[in-house]
């Protein structure tokens, strides 16, 4: 399927107290949303993340990207670099993003995803396991799953892990998490050969961006009602 006559619109989502930056993008006859989760010093303007959702949009998915931090927030974050560690926070944003997702018309009777690169994909996984009712199915990119913790017995969604074959010290941090899920849960680790944590070199974003995008075609699909 590819889709390309998609609607994109900014918003401004209320999150626990605060609001942020986001924007959607809805293709034609959409068969689910994935909700973007940056990594540490990133932001919905990341590059990786906007090449991932323009994949996930052709294969007929809607996407949002939106940012974890205030523009204040971010400014001090340059100096201290500790919200960006603060992954109970994050996930608590990410939690109230898919609140917020119940209120719009365009989203509350999809289906919904979450992928988290960096620290996202800790802060995607414990949103996944506060509200496994509003989240269908989990990817991380590079992540480090490991930091949800206690979280991660508790995920119930279909959680894909994609790490880079470079990058070995993830990789080990991603088997460690993995063995930490539900028994019986559907989950799986993909190794993208001649990747850096990155996923710099030719190609290989491109592989990722495709294994993300079968999973989640794969479970998310049309609801009449949720």
């Amino acid at each position: 399927m590819n889709k390309t006559n998609t609607e994109n619109r900014y918003v401004q989502i209320l999150s626990t107290g605060v609001r942020l930056e986001g924007i959607v993008s809805v293709p034609e006859d959409p068969q689910g949303l994935v909700v973007f989760v940056h990594g540490s010093g990133s932001s919905r303007h990341s590059p990786r993340n906007q090449f991932v959702a323009q994949t996930l949009q052709e294969g007929g998915l809607a996407t949002l990207l939106f940012d974890l931090l205030t523009a204040s927030e971010e400014e001090i974050d340059l100096r201290t670099h500790h919200l960006r560690f603060d992954i109970d926070m994050l996930a608590r944003r990410t939690a109230g993003v898919l609140e917020w997702l119940d209120l719009q018309p365009y989203a509350y009777e999809l289906k919904r995803g979450l992928f988290g690169s960096s620290t996202g994909a800790a802060a995607a996984l414990m949103a996944a396991a506060e509200l496994p009712e509003k989240v269908d199915a989990v990817v991380s990119r590079g992540g480090r799953p490991d930091l949800a913790g206690p979280a991660l017995p508790k995920v119930q969604a279909p959680t894909l892990l994609i790490v880079g074959g470079n990058d070995e010290p993830v990789i080990d941090l991603n088997e460690e998490a993995l063995a930490q899920m539900q028994e019986g849960s559907e989950k799986k680790l993909m190794i993208v050969p001649g990747a850096s944590h990155l996923f710099e070199e030719p190609g290989t974003l491109e592989y990722a961006a495709r294994l993300a995008t079968d999973w989640f075609q794969n479970h998310l699909s049309p609801v009449s009602v949720r």
